[in-house]
């Protein structure tokens, strides 16, 4: 196993393999979009089969595909074939927004994806226009549909945001009611690419207070090992109810995930930049046994939490990033 110097077991990475995305949600990036990579400075496919079977050996058992994102990038799904067949991976999921995952539903079961993060905002079709500054609401419920018909887990990632979609934090819970999704309410973040601060006036504890007012009954469930939420059910509804403090970063002492960007950057924690990129250190020559060196000096620079993260960012003078660019 891949250890960080506070001894905890990473085993759990999020690869992106696209900063480009076709909707432009407020929260993640500026109306305009950014200024997408040039092919060139990507991760050829090749190059993530070589890093993921590399981290496979290393300990990881899972791993996550994101973007931007994922499908927007050509003949994704042909490369989510070969790397299933790693051995000694143990889980292959991915994060979409749902607009183009339709169409590879059968060959996401074929695969063996049990479980998919499908990021939903809100249930009302004006809203969706306005967060995502993008129509398609339809076509991601269609996403859900499919998903659920096809016996694919389904976690709704639902980003909270004052005087945005506070209203749609019931309907949503009540999604729970009939359909067996995890519904999980996320505090919102600072990487939207551009000059919006977040206040944090809808924080985790404010979420759980407003849907309990709702839905007094409702009761903690345990939460797994590593778990990011905080986890809840109401009596009779076939689905849950989750809570990300992403923002308050309580979750951060137990964090057994690294990320590696669109770019071959590794980050060992969401809030910092990363020092290692691993496309440019492939293109290098580097073998594996070198790679491997390489990676383990970084892990071992894991910082404690997202906070120390952050001061060592802000001591940097780095501008605001996007989460697409970082890998969401």
């Amino acid at each position: 196993m891949i250890t960080d110097n506070h001894g905890r077991e990473i085993n759990y990475l999020r690869l992106a393999v696209t900063d480009r995305c076709n909707l432009r949600c407020s929260y993640c990036m500026p109306a305009e979009g950014l200024d997408w990579l040039p092919r060139r400075e990507l991760m050829t496919y090749e190059e993530m089969l070589r890093i993921c079977s590399l981290f496979i050996t290393m300990g990881v058992e899972k791993i996550r595909i994101t973007g931007g994102e994922p499908l927007v990038r050509r003949d994704l799904v042909p490369f989510l074939y070969k790397l299933s067949e790693i051995g000694g991976l143990r889980e292959l999921t991915l994060t979409t927004n749902g607009l183009l995952t339709g169409d590879f539903v059968s060959d996401f079961k074929e695969i063996g994806i049990k479980s998919v993060n499908l990021s939903l905002d809100t249930l009302d079709k004006d809203r969706f226009f306005q967060i995502t500054r993008r129509e398609g609401l339809n076509k991601v419920l269609e996403t859900m549909d499919k998903l659920l018909e096809n016996d694919i887990s389904i976690k709704i990632n639902t980003v909270v945001m004052a005087n945005k979609n506070i209203a749609d934090i019931i309907p949503l819970v009540r999604l729970t009611q009939h359909l067996p999704v995890s519904v999980r309410f996320i505090e919102e973040m600072p990487f939207n690419g551009g000059t919006h601060q977040v206040t944090l006036d809808w924080d985790h504890r404010h979420i759980l207070d407003h849907i309990r007012k709702q839905f007094p009954a409702m009761e903690k469930l345990p939460d797994a090992p590593y778990s990011t939420s905080y986890n809840y059910h109401i009596p009779g509804y076939k689905g849950k109810i989750g809570v990300i403090a992403a923002y308050s970063r309580l979750f951060c002492g137990s964090c057994n995930r690294i990320r590696i960007t669109s770019t071959g950057v590794l980050r060992t924690c969401l809030y910092e930049t990363g020092s290692l990129n691993l496309k440019d250190a492939i293109r290098e020559g580097c073998t594996d046994a070198e790679l491997r060196k390489r990676i383990t000096e970084t892990v071992l620079k894991k910082p404690a939490d997202g906070w120390e993260a952050q001061d060592t960012l802000m001591t940097q003078h780095r501008e605001q990033e996007s989460m697409a660019t970082i890998g969401g």
